[in-house]
């Protein structure tokens, strides 16, 4: 058995490569896919939260089998302790089924679940009967999500062939139907044929609250319900990000903070916020890798901003619908934001300065400067009735 992982951008997935051998050292089975799980869990304060497995160090593949006249194919991948994923393959006359999965994870690991209210292994299995004619490799680029008791399981860029014949990886590729029809956009986006057509405007996307910490200390705030604007290749898409799928890492510093959001679609969005003048902060970079519907990688970068500004020792709050411009391809809608980046003090947001502030100071020399425009016309009347009378006086002299 010869099997190894790859290195993706942090976050983006498990990247596994295994070609299973037989008695011969032939390949017996193939198989290269990115994967990674979101789970669920109750804390001991009996709220609820959610984390992303994606990255557990050492990878391991005990327990993966060519079959036999008993057992079908199996991989087996260890990755942490208590977590584990099994796939199971099965043969007919003239296919071969990818036919089961199983997930385990372990609560009782403090590092992922520290507040965990039950502790112990908890195994998920999925049976999925993907039927695929024997000696064709699978192909699946296109995402693919399993949910079943708190956990969603997420599968990209598979390529398998169980059963492979005379130890050679065939050539043929049977595509998963996804992958057949890639042109068509799935339900989370809204497609059109032109980047000058607005896409139709999706539902308001649920506000998500994100963290970094240094240490046992919260040094990043931000709730926000994030909406993606993409143009790629003269078609528009919308895309709401999911909180309850979204997984948030970053960095603190004196002067910057990074805040990293990644999914099984997301390989990373990044907000990076900067200190100026030594007193206030505001977000000055956004940088985004994501793969779109059709297989496709968008990335775009933007290290020239200025939004959200507020002084250092505050939060920044706009509930109403903002739009960050990071490109002409690529513009993020938010709602319900509140952000701060620096000073964090006991895991609270500190006061708000609310960007309806802005609007005010906008208004501010508008109100005066046309107080002042009254102020000219009421002297200019008076002058105009006074001339009058005095020539009216003249006259009657």
């Amino acid at each position: 058995m010869v099997c190894f992982r790859l290195f993706p951008v942090p976050g983006s997935g498990l990247v596994l490569v295994c070609l299973v051998l037989d008695s011969e050292n032939a390949t017996c089975l193939y198989a290269k896919w990115q994967m990674n799980f979101t789970v669920r869990y109750e804390t001991t304060n009996k709220t609820y939260k959610t984390v992303t497995i994606s990255d557990h160090g050492t990878v391991t593949y005990n327990g993966s089998i060519c079959g036999d006249d008993q057992n079908g194919p199996k991989i087996a991948v260890q990755f942490g302790p208590g977590f584990s994923w099994i796939a199971n393959f099965t043969k007919a006359a003239s296919t071969y089924s990818i036919d089961s999965v199983s997930f385990s994870y372990n609560t009782g690991d403090n590092t992922t679940f520290p507040d965990a209210e039950d502790k112990g292994i908890l195994t998920v299995d999925e049976l999925l009967a993907i039927r695929i004619p024997l000696n064709d490799l699978f192909r699946c680029n296109s995402l693919s999500t399993l949910e079943k008791n708190d956990v969603v399981q997420h599968y990209w860029d598979v390529l398998v062939q169980a059963f492979v014949q005379n130890g050679t990886v065939s050539t043929n590729e049977f595509l998963c139907d996804k992958d057949k029809t890639s042109t068509v956009a799935p339900t989370i986006h809204t497609t059109v044929p032109s980047p000058t057509t607005t896409p139709t405007p999706k539902e308001k996307p649920e506000a998500g609250t994100y963290s970094v910490n240094n240490g046992n200390d919260t040094c990043l705030l931000a709730t926000m319900g994030l909406q993606l604007n993409i143009t790629q290749d003269k078609v528009a898409s919308v895309i709401n990000i999911n909180p309850n799928t979204t997984h948030s890492t970053g960095s603190c510093r004196s002067h910057t903070a990074l805040l990293r959001l990644n999914s099984s679609t997301i390989k990373y969005l990044d907000f990076v916020f900067a200190v100026k003048n030594e007193n206030r902060f505001y977000l000055k970079e956004v940088n985004i890798s994501m793969y779109l519907v059709n297989g496709s990688v968008f990335s775009i970068a933007n290290n020239n901003l200025s939004y959200w500004d507020a002084p250092l020792g505050s939060s920044y709050m706009c509930n109403k619908e903002q739009t960050v411009s990071v490109s002409g391809a690529f513009q993020i809608n938010t709602f319900d934001l509140r952000v701060q980046p620096f000073n964090v003090t006991q895991g609270k947001y500190s006061t708000a300065q609310d960007c309806s502030a802005d609007d005010d100071n906008f208004l501010v020399p508008i109100a005066v400067g046309a107080a002042l425009a009254g102020v000219l016309i009421l002297v200019l009347l008076a002058y105009f009735i006074g001339l009058k009378h005095h020539h009216a006086g003249y006259e009657q002299f």
